[in-house]
């Protein structure tokens, strides 16, 4: 019994030690996880504003029938005209987007167009913002940035809480690149990331007595 009293104690021992040793390890390792978390989102982060950069130039175009090829000459001449611009912009690429082709009757595909020079690009955006949609060549048309997937979605969130803020008079609001909404009532500014929060500083506008 003393023998093996003694040989159960060694293996405790051994245990102990291979225990400990393997602590160390999942404290360290874990540490490195978080290391290379923080540095992934940076990547990411750093990735995705990239990418947000390259398309500076880039104007998504929707309801061009399918009919019509999206070379760049026709975006060109469609956009001289949907404007009325003296000089017709020039029009680097131009494609549907990457989705199958859709069947008769179905909504078209969106043309992605890059500009040459931002400033046509910056005057469109403006023009196309100011009317919403345009009528050209039998077609109804309208014209938006061309957002990464997730800044889209960043900004499509806000997008009740906007309708709510046109009915309040006095507000000024408008969205912050990527995805951050910024409301200014009675000169107080007000940053917002999530939806939340500003249909809740919505409801304290909304609960305020008139301004005298």
């Amino acid at each position: 019994m003393k023998q093996e009293f003694a040989g159960l104690r060694g293996t405790i021992v051994d245990m102990e030690q291979s225990l400990s040793a393997c602590t160390d390890d999942i404290t360290i390792l874990r540490s490195q996880v978080e290391n290379m978390a923080k540095e992934m989102v940076k990547l990411e982060n750093k990735c995705e504003d990239l990418e947000s950069r390259s398309r500076r130039n880039n104007i998504r175009i929707i309801g061009v029938s399918e009919d019509h090829t999206p070379s760049c000459e026709y975006v060109a001449s469609l956009l001289t005209e949907a404007f009325t611009l003296a000089k017709q912009p020039l029009v680097d690429r131009a494609h549907r987007s990457l989705a199958p082709k859709p069947g008769p009757g179905e909504r078209p595909r969106v043309i992605v167009a890059r500009l040459h020079y931002y400033s046509d690009c910056a005057n469109i955006l403006r023009r196309a913002k100011a009317l919403q949609k345009m009528r050209v060549r039998d077609m109804s048309i309208s014209i938006f940035p061309d957002y990464i997937a997730k800044t889209a979605r960043a900004r499509a969130a806000f997008n009740d809480v906007r309708c709510q803020l046109r009915d309040i008079e006095g507000v000024r609001f408008g969205i912050l690149h990527p995805g951050k909404l910024r409301i200014t009532y009675r000169g107080v500014q007000r940053d917002f990331t999530s939806p939340e929060e500003a249909k809740i500083y919505i409801k304290t506008i909304e609960s305020l007595p008139p301004e005298k």
